[in-house]
C-alpha cells in the first residue's frame, strides 16, 4: 500500500510535521476527574486529577492496562463525556460550559474519532460512510463528494468507495473509518484501540497511515495497551489507576 498523498488538512497545513514546541497547547486538562456512581458501594473514580497538555501536530500515544482510565480520558478529550472536576481547554478554549449543540459541533468539526469496532453503517457504500460527517455539517452534495473521495484516496482506498463494510476486511474498514475521520479536517484525530480488531499486517498499515497524517501535520491521540502500537507515535503518557503516571518518548518505552 501506498503512502498518504498529500491533503489540505488545514489551511496551510505543511507537509511535514508541525513542530510541538512551536505550536500552543491544542489540548489542556487541569486536575480533571471523572467519578461513576453517587453512592459510596458504586462509586469509581475513573479518572483522578489529570494534568495533560497536548500541542498541535503531536503524535500521543494512551497506555495503560484496563481500568486505568484512558478510555475515559479520551472520551473527555472528544467531548463525549463532561469531567466531575476540573477543566479541559480545546484550542484555549473551556469546554466544560459549554452547551449541548456547541458541543455537538464541536465533535463534528473539531474532532475525528476513530474506534475499534469501525461503526460503520452497515448499508452504506464507504463513499457513503465517509460522507456521513459532511451530512450532519450541511455540506452541499457535489462538494461532500468531493471531499470524501478525496479523504479515500489519502487511504489508498478509492477503488473501494462503492463497497460496502461486508465486502471490506476490517483492515479496509478501519481505513474507511480514518477517512471519515478525516473528512470534515479536524483540529485532532481520537483513536481509541484503533488496531484492536485487526490482524498485524494491517494493524502495521493503519498505523502508517496515522503516521503518514501526522507527517502532515495532523494532531493524533491513540489510545492503546500494545507497545507495537505505541512505537509509531512520538510520545506516550502512561495512565495506571486513573492517574498519569509517566510521559516519555516512544523511543523509551
Amino acid at each position: 500500500m501506498g503512502t498518504v498523498s498529500a491533503f489540505n488538512l488545514h489551511a496551510g497545513n505543511p507537509e511535514t510535521a508541525v513542530s510541538p514546541s512551536d505550536a500552543g497547547p491544542l489540548i489542556r486538562l487541569e486536575g480533571v476527574v471523572r467519578i461513576y456512581g453517587s453512592g459510596s458501594a458504586d462509586r469509581v473514580v475513573a479518572l483522578d486529577g489529570v494534568d495533560l497538555v497536548i500541542r498541535a501536530g503531536e503524535m500521543v500515544a494512551v497506555m495503560g492496562p484496563s481500568g486505568s482510565g484512558k478510555s475515559t480520558l479520551l472520551h473527555i478529550i472528544g467531548c463525549l463525556d463532561r469531567p466531575t472536576q476540573g477543566r479541559y481547554f480545546l484550542r484555549g478554549r473551556p469546554v466544560e460550559d459549554l452547551g449541548e449543540d456547541e458541543l455537538a459541533r464541536i465533535r463534528n468539526r473539531e474532532i475525528g474519532f476513530v474506534f475499534q469496532a469501525f461503526h460503520l453503517l452497515p448499508r452504506a457504500t464507504a463513499l457513503e460512510n465517509v460522507e456521513l460527517p459532511l451530512v450532519y455539517a450541511r455540506v452541499p452534495p457535489e462538494e461532500r463528494r468531493r471531499r470524501a473521495m478525496e479523504a479515500l484516496a489519502m487511504v489508498d482506498l478509492s477503488h473501494r468507495a462503492r463497497h460496502r463494510p461486508s465486502e471490506l476486511s476490517g483492515g479496509e474498514r478501519q481505513r474507511v473509518a480514518i477517512a471519515r475521520a478525516l473528512v470534515n479536517r479536524p483540529s485532532v484525530i481520537l483513536a481509541d484501540e484503533p488496531t484492536g480488531n485487526l490482524d498485524s499486517r494491517s494493524s502495521d498499515e493503519v498505523m502508517r497511515i496515522l503516521q503518514d497524517l501526522w507527517r502532515q501535520g495532523q494532531t493524533i491521540v491513540v489510545v492503546t495497551h500494545e507497545r507495537d502500537v505505541a512505537k509509531y507515535c512520538q510520545r506516550v503518557v502512561l495512565m495506571r489507576d486513573g492517574r498519569i503516571v509517566g510521559d516519555i518518548p516512544a523511543g523509551e518505552l
